[in-house]
């Protein structure tokens, strides 16, 4: 991917402040975009933007709120007069998430779905409404392998961590909404597209990252920077013809 790739694109990060949406930013920004931190923490977003020497800005965002949706909108707009591309990537979830399936209660699941399914829903509704007065939009949605496949609930064997039944059910359901939206915008100049990691590397346990390599075909669980090429090429021209694809970053771990 060349370096001026993504020249003065406006480019919108939900949870850019978090650690795979601060790569997403600098990626961004060193292939010559202008990327728009937009999380709810608006101080860590503001550091971030800073260390990015301008070429990046901080912008408080709520995915599950429609007024901060809408003014986002509008402030960029009215700055820049366009949006050009938006990373749905923002990971909200309540403090009981990450249960076994046992132990889940049926609060926490529908908050937690509500706030993450519904609040990449609320971002892509009103995204699309402005790329539509605008005549183009460009939209990627992160999901993961677990939207795709069963959990290989082995790896988790003798460990505290599980695969959360939320998780799983909120990213299978962004593929579908992905695909929902790319048909139902066709013809508009707006794209939508999928993009589903495998695990992240964050400080998980040797014997874990032993028994989840072993699926994979040579790095095995991968850090943040190696999603970089695929989210790159989606928010640039060289996949303009894409829409309502869903490519998988993951080492063959789903294989």
């Amino acid at each position: 991917m060349q370096a001026n790739s993504l020249k003065n694109k406006i480019i919108v990060v939900t949870g850019g402040a978090g650690a795979i949406g601060q790569c997403f930013v600098r990626g961004i920004v060193e292939r010559g975009g202008i990327a728009i931190v937009a999380d709810i923490n608006i101080d860590a977003a503001k550091l971030l933007a800073q260390d990015c020497a301008g070429h990046a800005e901080a912008a408080d965002l709520d995915i599950t709120s429609k007024d901060s949706v809408v003014t986002i909108i509008a402030d960029l707009i009215q700055r820049h007069g366009r949006i050009d591309a938006l990373v749905n990537n923002a990971y909200p979830r309540n403090k009981n998430y990450g249960k076994k399936l046992e132990d889940v209660a049926y609060a926490d699941f529908c908050e937690n779905v509500n706030m993450h399914l519904g609040g990449y829903f609320l971002v892509a509704q009103q995204f699309c409404l402005a790329f539509k007065q605008q005549g183009y939009g460009n939209i990627i949605n992160m999901s993961s392998i677990y939207g795709s496949m069963a959990p290989r609930f082995e790896v988790y064997d003798g460990t505290p961590m599980t695969m959360p039944v939320e998780y799983a059910a909120i990213k299978a359901a962004i593929e579908h909404l992905t695909r929902y939206f790319a048909q139902y915008f066709k013809g508009t100049g707006i794209r939508v597209n999928c993009l589903s990691p495998g695990g992240i590397l964050a400080g998980q346990s040797a014997d874990f990252l032993m028994a989840y390599n072993k699926h994979c075909a040579s790095k095995g669980m991968l850090d943040a920077n190696d999603l970089l090429g695929a989210l790159m090429f989606l928010l640039s021209d060289e996949s303009s013809l894409m829409s309502g694809q869903n490519l998988l970053i993951d080492d063959g771990f789903s294989l």
